[in-house]
């Protein structure tokens, strides 16, 4: 399993018109334009069905929005580790918050993951959540607090003690997992804003995704961690 190199971006693409089927490769293709203009680590995270032809045309590393525990086998509906690495998948997110998971799913998906050397990326709502996920060593937490995601009001400029206060609280239970800044990061500033706060990086979605010129966004929200 290669390492992610930080400072990085993750990008998002939900379900949004936008950025699925078709569009969501050509928006790939931009995000690798960008990172390799700029060495800067950019993954995308397209909808599941589109992964595959995603991961097939781009080189940067392509994640899944989801991953659920288990076995092949009878799990219909699932999504399983294998057919995500078949598919291409250098990873996964976990429990977003418009995708929940019980802890025991969380800690069962990060282990499998492991197995498979998917990286794995749990999102959180709190500092508490962030820390009983990061106690489950995935490769980054997320912290998002959801009545700021696609808002527009990042949770660095918002909530800056939401990710300070967290950092220390989740360093104290791991020093090696990744954390990033999630939730409303749709500019430059924003990014700076989160890496001086302690983030290692940004998981962002709509304002990418959405935008009707997104390369001259991503140009934007990299150009403080460009190298």
């Amino acid at each position: 399993m290669a390492s992610i190199e930080t400072p990085v971006v993750i990008l998002n693409l939900k379900t949004y018109p936008q950025a699925t089927g078709e569009k969501a490769v050509l928006l790939a293709q931009t995000c690798e334009r960008v990172s390799n203009k700029y060495d800067v680590e950019i993954i995308v995270a397209p909808q599941i069905p589109d992964i595959y032809r995603v991961a097939k045309a781009v080189e940067i590393p392509v994640f899944s929005q989801h991953m659920d525990p288990g076995e092949p086998g009878r799990f219909t509906g699932h999504v399983l580790g294998e057919t995500l690495v078949e598919a291409g998948c250098a990873g996964t997110l976990l429990n977003h918050s418009e995708k929940r998971m019980l802890l025991a799913d969380i800690e069962s998906s990060v282990e499998k993951a492991n197995k498979l050397n998917l990286h794995t990326v749990v999102c959180t709502n709190n500092p508490a959540v962030s820390v009983a996920a990061a106690s489950v060593h995935p490769t980054a937490v997320a912290v998002e607090p959801p009545e700021l995601i696609g808002s527009g009001i990042s949770v660095s400029q918002a909530k800056p003690e939401v990710i300070s206060g967290t950092v220390d609280m989740i360093r104290a239970v791991n020093k090696d997992v990744i954390i990033l800044c999630g939730a409303g990061i749709g500019t430059g500033d924003d990014v700076a804003s989160a890496i001086k706060l302690g983030a290692q990086g940004v998981l962002l979605a709509s304002a990418v995704a959405k935008s009707n010129k997104p390369e001259d966004v991503l140009v934007d929200l990299i150009t403080p961690i460009a190298k």
